[in-house]
């Protein structure tokens, strides 16, 4: 649910006897944060702990840095072979098979090999002309068709060697494990979040919402484009501002699309999708960019997704909104949502 206001701080501040935690650190190459707004002087005992272990858990499950990590283990097991994963690794499994399925193939965990080829990986951070060649000449089929899950067993069974890459939805589930932590502690309000993705749990005061900025998609600084206000729902945003590499005159995005077993060429800057879970929400981020405007649009459209895209006529940015959590703010959402 999103809900707007304009007034944030000052009924933050008629509400008195409040006091507000705030913790942080490093996970999966960024960092992970939390806010929670309380009646308690000092927050719960062991909440700081069981924060960092949900996130640390998820890191070392899905890491595609760490070797040991048992998504990296699964990338090395043996085709045709059933291999068991812990519970968070499998549920993160099936959400982005479902996604894939559901997108498809263009939300695609299954494009390690190409991420790396073209330096966005661990094994390399300048893209590899000869590795990129080989990629172009393959023939991708959606990942859905290549692994089979075992709900019973917690297994998986590859029916091809493919590599697996979480990235485009594994930060989105460490803020969902995050917010069933405040949950776990009877927390009413609170705000989480791993580098751009976010959940709300909870309003921040009484009637009054969360608010989150989201970033301009510009190549050479960070500002805010704009705001929106947040309870009990979450937000990710998929750009092609933050991680890019230029070769020759032309800068290609992390984002990789499997139609072209390359990175992403469409002139979609970022898309923006609020979600009851932020798994969902990262996870349909990436797959509407790589769609495309038109395509993106009539798929968030049909099912009812909500989504902002900005994308790049020349030297503006035109932006497009679905679904209510957006569209119900005005058709012009900067100018609404700035604060």
């Amino acid at each position: 649910m999103l809900k707007m206001s304009f007034d944030i701080e000052r009924a933050g501040r008629q509400q008195t006897g409040l006091h507000k935690h705030v913790f942080n650190g490093k996970t999966m190459g960024t960092r992970y944060s939390a806010i929670i707004i309380s009646e308690e002087v000092q927050p719960a005992e062991g909440l700081e702990e069981a924060l960092y272990a949900a996130v640390d858990r998820v890191d070392r499950q899905m890491s595609t840095w760490n070797p040991d990590s048992d998504l990296m283990q699964l990338n090395r097991a043996k085709v045709d072979v059933w291999t068991k994963v812990p519970a968070d690794l499998f549920k993160v499994l099936e959400g982005a098979i479902a996604i894939n399925r559901a997108s498809s193939g263009l939300f695609d965990p299954a494009v390690g090999s190409i991420v790396d080829a073209w330096g966005f990986g661990a094994t390399s951070r300048e893209p590899d002309v000869k590795s990129i060649g080989e990629q172009l000449r393959q023939t991708r089929m959606p990942t859905h068709a290549l692994l089979e899950l075992d709900p019973e067993q917690q297994a998986v069974l590859k029916k091809a060697q493919v590599k697996l890459d979480l990235c485009g939805i594994a930060k989105g589930y460490g803020v969902d494990v995050m917010a069933e932590v405040l949950k776990a502690f009877d927390i009413k309000s609170g705000l989480v979040g791993i580098d751009g993705e976010m959940r709300a749990i909870g309003p921040k005061v009484k009637n009054v919402p969360w608010s989150i900025a989201l970033e301009k998609p510009d190549y050479s600084m960070r500002e805010a484009f704009g705001k929106v206000h947040l309870q009990d729902a979450a937000i990710a945003t998929s750009g092609d501002y933050r991680h890019w590499v230029k070769v020759g005159n032309r800068t290609f995005s992390h984002t990789m699309d499997p139609r072209r077993n390359g990175p992403l060429q469409n002139n979609v800057a970022s898309v923006s999708v609020i979600a009851e879970h932020c798994m969902t929400a990262d996870g349909w981020a990436t797959a509407l960019m790589v769609m495309g405007a038109e395509a993106g649009l009539h798929v968030a459209r049909a099912k009812g997704i909500n989504a902002l895209f900005l994308i790049r006529d020349g030297e503006t940015l035109k932006q497009i909104a679905v679904g209510p959590a957006f569209e119900s703010t005005s058709s012009d959402y900067r100018s609404t949502c700035w604060i």
